[in-house]
């Protein structure tokens, strides 16, 4: 692949909701730049940007994939990104190291939820955006419907750059706005025709859009307009290439991604409009002034580039993807790692084409490129000279908050799954692992349900283990809320030494849950020597990490050893540890014991419709609602309190409520008592879990 200069290049992320058509036009872009020598389906797994085994599986992108393609002296970066919300990690990533967007809408699904997603992600980076719909040969398709529908949302700056001309129900061509021309397709071939009457008067609509938009660029050009003149193409174009890398205009196409049409016309379309990134800022922090540094993509800059994605692949190795956000870096430069302060030979550049690597000699400013084997960098650090240390921002990723438990199927296979977790974790920031050590659970958390279902089927078709994944263990707490007094003797003879600890304690509650307990001794006279009061401790330590109720962790108990005796010969810390172990578990169970739940602090943002239906389920689950906020978007934020375990399954819930609209986050905030039924219901299953082990014995 040739090397390109920064004016050469695109940058541009494709949107939309999962099954739009992303895929298939990346596929046909692929082919129409001569990547390829035939297009590949989806349905056939044979794409290039769906490359891993699962996607191939599914049928769906999980993962994004960058496909450069080089279209009349012009680099086009194409990031094809997942369109199903478990994977939003994926799309965040793309979305902060492109420069332009295609939003693709199917033509007969019209405007959805994931569509609106990608608008809203677009507006929160500024980044210039195409709207392109797909399907326009299918006949109840429609172009207009989605105009109206997303005039109707974002207003005026919509624009419609072409539109479809259709003949006995068939898609044959196409009407270019901005030259008022026809277009049919014969074969490959694209000959101008007459503008059809039925389409004047949409051409006089969109037309006059388009020169409002123009005349709005300068004063002398909304002169020109009043005065009644027109203007050229190339005063049209230019115009509209300020509107649209400003974000006041959006364009709209369409075209067929399965029959290859209104594809070229996207691509020229996002080279003569979407910006280069010499026309993007990017700036981080220089590390030895602590000052800003503006980059922005300037080749004759210090070198300095950031790691956006990794992909961790068990076929090809490791990649660490980067956007050169300044200078050229070279084979065999040698880069600092600001984040990890090591500074190391990056040896060969390439540029990857899904997941084949291509070895080029050098990266501009702004363009796209993968580093092997770099040692212990992840994504999100920042790479540059040592001689001018530049930090910059890391991309803001979705917090996940589903979470199962998991554990290896084979006890062999722990240390494996470790490894090929800590692998697919470093590629998907939103899978994270957590060790419940309090609980003796793994955690394993991700964006949904059928995220975690999936990392599971990738460990075992590429990792080669096994894990079981179910709903994980609630972090219940056991504390008291009476006194207790209560004694305990541990005599046993066997021949020889025996062993003897008598303990008489209180037991009543310490009113901090934040610790497991507090000891404190009133012993007087020697009737237990001060050398038995560790061992005393030491059995209370053993005795609240299980508790004698649920088996669950104890918070918030005094224990008080006030009195007990001792054997000269027969005495020992072991013997002294059990009395005070059986000592607490009798003064526990006397105390009034009780079960603490977790609560959560929730927040729930949906559109205004669902809230009823949103606040009758929260009250299904528990939940306590604090109060409703209104904010931008037709949206309510309604803030709850819920016990954790009334969080099970809500992402998917959520969901189907609210159609995908609903989007929530949550915090632990404190421990409160339990209903009476869930005590019951934790302590039979207990008592179960005893007899079922005592039977096996």
């Amino acid at each position: 692949m040739k090397v390109y200069t920064t004016d050469k290049i695109r940058n541009v992320v494709l949107l939309g909701h999962g099954g739009s058509g992303k895929t298939s036009l990346t596929e046909a872009m692929a082919y129409l730049s001569g990547i390829t020598s035939r297009m590949g389906k989806v349905t056939d797994g044979n794409t290039v940007s769906d490359y891993g085994k699962e996607e191939q599986k599914r049928q769906f992108s999980i993962s994004t994939a960058v496909v450069p393609i080089e279209w009349e002296g012009y680099k086009i970066n194409v990031f094809d990104a997942p369109g199903y919300f478990d994977f939003v990690g994926e799309v965040e990533e793309a979305v902060s190291a492109a420069g332009g967007a295609v939003i693709v809408v199917n033509g007969k699904a019209g405007v959805e939820v994931g569509t609106l997603k990608a608008w809203e992600l677009c507006e929160k980076y500024k980044i210039p955006r195409i709207i392109y719909v797909d399907n326009m040969d299918i006949d109840n398709a429609s172009f207009k419907n989605v105009v109206e529908d997303m005039t109707n949302m974002f207003g005026k700056k919509m624009a419609p750059f072409h539109f479809p001309i259709r003949e006995n129900e068939k898609f044959v061509g196409y009407v270019n706005v901005v030259t008022e021309t026809g277009n049919k397709w014969e074969g490959k071939e694209v000959k101008e025709c007459p503008v059809p009457d039925y389409s004047k008067e949409n051409l006089a609509t969109y037309r006059d859009v388009l020169m409002e938009t123009v005349a709005e660029t300068s004063e002398e050009m909304m002169d020109r307009y009043f005065a009644g003149e027109t203007f050229s193409v190339d005063e049209i174009r230019a115009a509209l290439r300020t509107s649209v890398c400003d974000c006041s205009i959006v364009p709209m196409t369409m075209g067929s991604n399965t029959l290859c049409q209104g594809v070229y016309t996207l691509i020229d379309d996002i080279v003569k409009y979407l910006p280069s990134p010499e026309n993007r800022e990017i700036a981080g922090i220089n590390q030895k002034t602590n000052e800003i540094y503006h980059s922005d993509y300037e080749f004759s800059k210090a070198k300095a580039a950031f790691i956006w994605k990794t992909i961790v692949d068990p076929f090809i190795g490791k990649y660490s993807l980067i956007k050169v956000a300044s200078g050229v870096l070279k084979t065999d430069d040698v880069m600092y790692n600001v984040d990890t302060e090591v500074e190391e030979k990056i040896g060969k550049l390439y540029v990857m084409q899904g997941n084949k690597p291509i070895e080029v000699p050098e990266l501009h400013a702004g363009d796209i490129g993968a580093l092997a084997k770099l040692s212990d960098a992840k994504t999100g650090d920042s790479l540059s000279t040592k001689a001018t240390p530049i930090k910059f921002a890391k991309a803001e990723i979705s917090k996940p908050y589903t979470y199962l438990r998991y554990k290896a199927k084979e006890k062999g296979d722990i240390d494996k799954v470790a490894q090929a977790l800590q692998k697919m974790a470093a590629e998907d920031q939103t899978l994270k692992l957590v060790n419940d050590s309090e609980n003796r659970q793994s955690l394993i958390y991700g964006m949904g349900e059928q995220h975690l279902e999936i990392v599971a089927s990738r460990l075992l078709n590429e990792y080669k283990v096994e894990i079981e994944l179910e709903p994980a263990k609630i972090a219940y707490k056991e504390t008291i809320r009476k006194k207790s007094d209560v004694e305990y003797k541990y005599k046993k003879q066997s021949g020889g030494h025996g062993q003897y600890g008598h303990v008489k304690m209180r037991f009543e509650p310490s009113g901090d849950l934040d610790s497991a307990y507090t000891f404190e001794q009133e012993v007087v006279g020697g009737a237990v020597p001060k050398n038995y009061f560790p061992a005393v401790e030491k059995g209370i330590a053993d005795s609240v990490v299980r508790g004698p109720m649920a088996a669950y962790p104890v918070v918030g108990v005094k224990a008080v050893l006030y009195d007990g005796s001792y054997h000269p010969v027969d005495s020992s810390e072991m013997a002294f540890k059990t009395a005070a172990i059986q000592a607490f578990k009798k003064g526990f169970m006397e105390a009034g014991p009780v079960l603490l739940e977790p609560i959560a602090t929730l927040k729930v943002t949906v559109p205004d419709s669902y809230t009823g239906d949103v606040m009758g389920d929260l009250n299904k689950r528990r939940g306590r609602t604090l109060g409703m906020t209104p904010v931008a978007g037709g949206k309510q934020i309604i803030e709850a309190e819920i016990p954790m375990s009334g969080l099970h399954g809500y992402c998917t819930d959520l969901r189907s409520m609210t159609g995908g609209r609903g989007e929530y986050e949550y915090e632990f905030t404190r421990y409160e008592q339990a209903p009476s039924d869930v005590q019951e219901k934790e302590v039979a299953a207990r008592a179960a879990k005893v007899a079922e082990n005592n039977k096996e014995e």
